[in-house]
């Protein structure tokens, strides 16, 4: 017969176990879970970019019912509050349809393309506000984190085929899906079912689920800083390795900087109230002051060897940055041109405006555009900045902000968000600044009092 004190201990180590299986418990839970584990099985199909589109308007129909049944005997944990930081992000999502419709009335564009710009708008700009608002939701963060894991698993499973495929002859493309249809005006990149991909200076890099290699590396860095999240060490170490897998096999330099620095940035950044950070910094700041002059020079020359690695991209996307904030200046500063225009041969026929989100903002939106995704993220910058110090998920949060900060320099972020989406609900946490509910107070039982010896 086990002893009381023996049946307690082991019940209290039962409660230290972390479980390893975590379910979904509520409808958009379920729609976040299934939309990632399944994500090898929309790539199969074809269907990965209609599925990151739909869920934020899925999510945001679910929400808005949530609303207009919520009043005073809603529970508080059912409660649906949205920061003011969150309006700010859909202002200057709705910000960007403006700029696009008088963009293209500016330049007599048919009302055709009005119609076809403002779909991709929905699809692109306006989901990077609509999922940060399903981080209002009841959703809890785990279900995000342990998913992104699953997904490094399974990239880990089916890597060797990746690798080998080159070598054994095996063809770079599999088929385009029929879904392709769905997508007009996108490129079939969007619905290739690749084995690998082959660069313009002949180098085989990895895409995996994504349209391009550095695409790739977006996603990768992304679901680095959710795994890191993962409180199961087994699963954590999966999505860890498999996002730095996938930040390699893309050939990307952007993710492989970023991967880098976004945990250190974080780290200090998140900690600014310890004082030991606060001596570090102080310590820093007077050797940095000491040894500028090397550093700087350093840094220029981390800077050319960064550009030499993959010299003619460097050249590329450095000429259709310079077109586009040239003729945005010269041609519609305030507006900008509505479309993006495909580009000389200088820029290998690329369209300008891409590349870059900053020069996109500015060639097809204007001023209008750039500060319309400017102000929130500075804004963004400093609500997580506050919260982090003393909430891990919006610290968490603010390292997907200095990810999407360090990929508008490389990327258009319209054209990624239903990838780095699961970035976004975590943002919108963040900004919610949920308190995790405490952990329950260990009850102790109170021994019966003895009984009065009798009186003699």
């Amino acid at each position: 017969m086990v002893s009381n004190s023996q049946s307690d201990s082991s019940h209290n180590k039962t409660d230290k176990v972390k479980p390893d299986k975590i379910q979904p418990e509520n409808f958009p839970e379920r729609v976040v879970w299934y939309a990632l584990v399944l994500t090898y099985v929309w790539f199969l199909t074809g269907a990965t970019y209609i599925v990151g589109s739909v869920i934020a308007w899925i999510l945001f129909a679910y929400l808005l019912i949530k609303l207009f049944l919520q009043d005073e005997t809603t529970p508080a944990h059912e409660r649906i509050n949205i920061p003011f930081i969150i309006w700010v992000w859909i202002v200057g999502m709705l910000m960007m349809e403006v700029a696009l419709i008088v963009g293209h009335l500016d330049f007599n564009l048919p009302m055709g393309k009005i119609i076809k710009s403002s779909i991709g708008w929905a699809k692109g700009w306006a989901i990077i506000a609509l999922y940060p608002l399903a981080g209002c939701l009841n959703i809890r963060p785990a279900i995000i984190y342990r998913a992104v894991c699953i997904i490094g698993l399974q990239t880990l499973f089916i890597s060797p085929l990746l690798l080998i495929a080159p070598l054994i002859g095996l063809p770079e493309l599999l088929y385009v899906s029929p879904l392709k249809a769905v997508g007009a005006g996108l490129g079939a990149t969007f619905f290739d079912v690749t084995l690998y991909e082959v660069d313009f200076d002949g180098q085989i890099r990895q895409r995996l689920f994504t349209p391009w290699g550095p695409a790739l590396g977006f996603v990768a860095n992304i679901y680095f800083t959710l795994a890191m999240r993962e409180e199961n060490k087994k699963w954590r170490w999966y999505g860890l390795i498999a996002s730095a897998y996938m930040s390699h096999i893309c050939k990307s330099r952007l993710a492989q900087v970023a991967i880098l620095t976004t945990p250190i940035f974080i780290y200090f950044l998140s900690r600014l109230l310890k004082p030991y950070i606060l001596m570090f910094f102080g310590v820093v700041s007077v050797f940095t002051g000491i040894l500028a002059t090397n550093i700087l020079a350093g840094l220029d020359a981390f800077w050319t060897k960064f550009k030499a690695a993959r010299a003619d991209s460097s050249r590329v996307r450095a000429a259709l940055k310079q077109i586009a904030f040239d003729r945005t200046k010269r041609e519609a500063p305030i507006w900008g041109h509505g479309i993006v225009e495909r580009g000389p041969h200088a820029v290998e026929f690329m369209p300008i405006g891409s590349h870059h989100s900053w020069a996109g903002l500015a060639f097809v939106k204007g001023a209008v555009g750039f500060y319309s995704l400017a102000i929130p993220m500075i804004l963004s910058f400093f609500d997580l900045l506050i919260k982090a110090q003393r909430n891990k998920d919006a610290a968490t949060g603010m390292a997907i902000l200095f990810i999407l900060f360090l990929y508008t320099f490389g990327e258009n972020l319209e054209i990624l968000a239903y990838l780095y989406w699961p970035g976004l609900i975590i943002m919108g946490i963040g900004f919610c600044d949920k308190k995790d509910p405490p952990p329950p107070k260990e009850i102790k039982a109170i021994a019966p009092a003895p009984n009065p010896a009798p009186e003699t």
